[in-house]
């Protein structure tokens, strides 16, 4: 049996967030502001004083993945990017195939700086489309239109080795029949990863509020929402991307690496305001939390008290937990021995036994799997498998 840290077999990755963007989206929850005026500067010292820190700990390790999000990273200056990708390779080793993501609303303005990025040393880009409509875009508050996206993910793709981008469906009013037409129409674009999301509405969010008042109209019952998973799900997979996990669709070795250290439970630092992490120390698993407000996040970096950092051991049940939370989203599954390593106890075999004749779970040579119908009703299989004695 091997005696490696179990977070090697996920992988170790760095998560940078920027905070900012032009505009709050009304269905976003995310750490994200608005800001009129943003002092680059102030910011970079800031991140490689992180990097800095964050590496007197882990500086032996080989890091496989960076991925700066957001808030809009592509409202960074390039040369802000380069300084932290300079920073961080002098850091760390990194892996044989080191991955670097940057989030990317695809207008225009931003799409010029895709070279510099590329420059800098972002190897994949991954963008914001949303929608492929003009009157659903703006329903959805963004401020690119569906032309501008296209041109900005043609120039992406001829700047990038790699690119992905997001859909969002499930939206007002959006009938089957439209949804088909709108992911052929993405498919048709040769894409090797696309991020498809359904619509939720969140508490907090401008959408929140207008549901709670009634005033969202169009949003689609469970029949509706269950006929849209399924034309996700077939028609990616006939095109040759087939989910590798609940909302994202990849051809074989395009998947995300970085989201796979977060799925796999590797180890990922997080840097920048709000970002999570979880870190393994001395044989002893972190949960690592920073304050989401950017400027008590810079104040906590100028000061070096780190007021509001939390680095809290994660109790075993947890960790197991966050194992088959994270893991039971990816069609492979999770291997049951590494499960068993890390929980308290195994998970029971008669409930495995009754999801199995249900036609929710699999399971082959210690492997647990969810299937196509487990992982549209994943909430209750793990409802069902972590229920306490």
């Amino acid at each position: 049996m091997s005696t490696a840290p179990d977070w090697q077999q996920g992988g170790f990755g760095l998560y940078l967030h920027w905070p900012f963007c032009q505009s709050k989206c009304p269905y976003c929850d995310f750490n994200s502001h608005v800001a009129a005026r943003i002092d680059q500067r102030l910011w970079r010292d800031a991140f490689l004083a992180e990097i800095a820190r964050a590496g007197r700990d882990t500086s032996d390790r080989i890091l496989d993945t960076v991925f700066f999000g957001g808030g809009t990273p592509s409202l960074m200056d390039p040369d802000l990017v380069a300084a932290i990708l300079d920073a961080i390779r002098s850091t760390w080793r990194t892996s044989n195939s080191f991955e670097v993501t940057l989030e990317a609303n695809p207008s225009s303005i931003e799409a010029a700086r895709f070279r510099a990025y590329r420059d800098a040393g972002v190897n994949r880009v991954s963008m914001g489309m949303q929608a492929m409509n003009d009157d659903d875009l703006r329903a959805l508050g963004r401020l690119h239109s569906a032309a501008d996206a296209l041109r900005a993910f043609d120039t992406a793709r001829a700047t990038f080795e790699r690119v992905s981008f997001d859909l969002i469906y499930a939206r007002q009013h959006q009938t089957p029949d439209d949804w088909r037409t709108e992911l052929d129409r993405a498919l048709a674009l040769g894409l090797d990863h696309l991020s498809l999301y359904q619509l939720t509405i969140e508490d907090g969010t401008a959408f929140g509020a207008r549901h709670a008042a009634g005033k969202l109209p169009g949003l689609p019952d469970d029949d509706r929402a269950v006929a849209l998973w399924d034309i996700t799900q077939e028609r990616t997979q006939s095109a040759g991307l087939p989910a590798y996990e609940v909302s994202n669709h990849a051809r074989p070795g395009a998947e995300s690496r970085h989201n796979l250290i977060y799925w796999r439970s590797g180890d990922w630092l997080g840097i920048g305001p709000g970002a999570h992490g979880r870190l393994t120390l001395d044989g002893t698993r972190y949960a690592t939390e920073t304050p989401r407000a950017p400027g008590a996040w810079l104040d906590g970096v100028s000061r070096e008290t780190r007021e509001g950092w939390e680095l809290s051991p994660l109790p075993a049940a947890e960790h197991a937990t966050e194992f088959l939370l994270m893991g039971l989203r990816l069609a492979e599954g999770v291997d049951l021995d590494r499960y068993d390593a890390i929980a308290p106890r195994a998970l029971d075999a008669q409930v495995l036994a009754g999801l199995a004749g249900d036609g929710m779970i699999e399971l082959d040579n210690r492997r647990l799997r969810t299937t196509s119908q487990g992982r549209l009703l994943l909430n209750a299989v793990l409802r069902a498998l972590l229920v306490d004695d």
